[in-house]
């Protein structure tokens, strides 16, 4: 296979850019990424703020992927997603100063709109980049590319995740924050550097193509009538009940168990350091067992961080449900994406991802909204628990539906 795609010039600089742009990722990843919900609950945050840090982009995805993918068709993969991302971007900068300018609560609230500003070229983003990958990537380097992408964003994540630890230890609240921001608006930079290198070599398909293409329907509901129906209902379910402690963990870091942001940084790092093991051994297991078992086992047992972190009195066991959260959750994202493609059929296989997608971004909608309910019916830790409860009810939906 790998004789007939030859490693051109071209192809070896894209390689290249594609592995800049998801090392700086990481590096945003493990800084601004995994540090603002801690920020938001240390400035005062309630609940229900920091639930719209994840609530605001998943509505704007689930109201702009589907004519964000329409109005990408035919245009320069490469020019949208730079241009989206440089805009999405933006907003990272303007977190930097915003300590010194706004009260806590004004500054909550403007974070909380800057993210919800910054979702929207990042749906177009996410859209045209997934396409711009497959379109520079052979299919027999594909393996390759994304292994060591998924590599190299793990060691930027986990290198950045406990510098900035670091960084929030050492320096006086809110310098630190502010420093912990830019370094993470200079890994969003450099990785937008990267993606406007990219090259493509082949031209998109023809005019025809295309608008064949927007012929198509949106959204294809017929295809809920079946057996894909359930399967889809299992999958809004699990997103619905992973989501619904989001914005309960921050606080309850925070607040119950005090932890300072130096142990949070090393449950980050735990977390992505074994989450990324999972997904490069998740070939081999899935090989062993099938994707279906995979995914029931992994997602029934994704109430384990939260049982883990609500039983947690010192950082060891935080620590404990960090490194078991990390493989689960790292068996479980490839699980369902395996089990999506053996369940959609090849030859209609858009379709069925549109409907993946609303099913997705609608669970993270109403888990993030719902998690703030639970938390003002009962106290911090005990959301946690019935959190743990009903991720391992949804890993006994998927054995049902999935």
């Amino acid at each position: 296979m790998r004789d007939s795609t030859p490693l051109t010039a071209n192809l070896r600089r894209n390689f290249h850019h594609l592995y800049g742009d998801i090392f700086w990722f990481g590096v945003l990843t493990g800084s601004t990424l995994a540090f603002l919900a801690i920020y938001a609950a240390r400035r005062g945050a309630s609940g229900f703020q920091v639930s719209l840090l994840s609530a605001g982009p998943a509505l704007m995805n689930l109201l702009l992927s589907l004519p964000a993918g329409r109005w990408i068709e035919g245009k320069p993969l490469v020019r949208v997603s730079f241009w989206s991302a440089f805009w999405q971007r933006l907003g990272y900068v303007a977190i930097i100063p915003l300590a010194c300018w706004l009260q806590p609560d004004a500054e909550i609230w403007t974070i909380i709109g800057i993210t919800l500003v910054m979702s929207a070229p990042a749906t177009f983003l996410n859209v045209g980049f997934n396409i711009l990958l497959a379109e520079l990537v052979p299919a027999d380097w594909r393996g390759e590319v994304v292994g060591k992408r998924t590599a190299l964003l793990a060691l930027s994540t986990t290198a950045a995740t406990i510098l900035c630890g670091q960084i929030l230890n050492w320096l006086p609240f809110p310098l630190n924050y502010q420093i912990v921001f830019a370094i993470g608006a200079l890994g969003a930079g450099l990785s937008t550097y990267h993606v406007r290198q990219l090259r493509p070599e082949a031209v998109n398909s023809s005019e025809d193509d295309q608008s064949e293409i927007i012929k198509k329907p949106l959204l294809r509901w017929d295809l809920l009538r079946g057996s894909f129906g359930p399967f889809m209902l299992s999958y809004f379910i699990f997103y619905t009940f992973q989501y619904l402690p989001v914005a309960i963990f921050p606080l309850y870091f925070v607040r119950v168990m005090n932890l300072n942001d130096f142990t949070i940084s090393l449950g980050n790092a735990f977390f992505y350091s074994t989450m990324t093991i999972a997904s490069i051994y998740l070939g081999r297991l899935s090989a062993r067992i099938g994707h279906r078992k995979v995914l029931i086992y992994s997602a029934i047992l994704m109430g384990f961080y939260p049982l883990c972190s609500g039983l947690a009195r010192t950082p060891l066991l935080y620590w404990v449900a960090s490194l078991g959260g990390g493989i689960f959750s790292g068996l479980v994202t490839g699980g369902l994406i395996n089990r999506l493609m053996e369940r959609a059929p090849e030859n209609d296989r858009p379709a069925h991802m549109a409907l993946y997608n609303v099913a997705l971004n609608l669970g993270m909608l109403v888990g993030s909204l719902c998690g703030p309910l639970l938390a003002g019916a009962l106290d911090l830790r005990s959301s946690l628990f019935v959190a743990a409860g009903l991720r391992t009810l949804a890993g006994f939906l998927l054995l049902i539906w999935a």
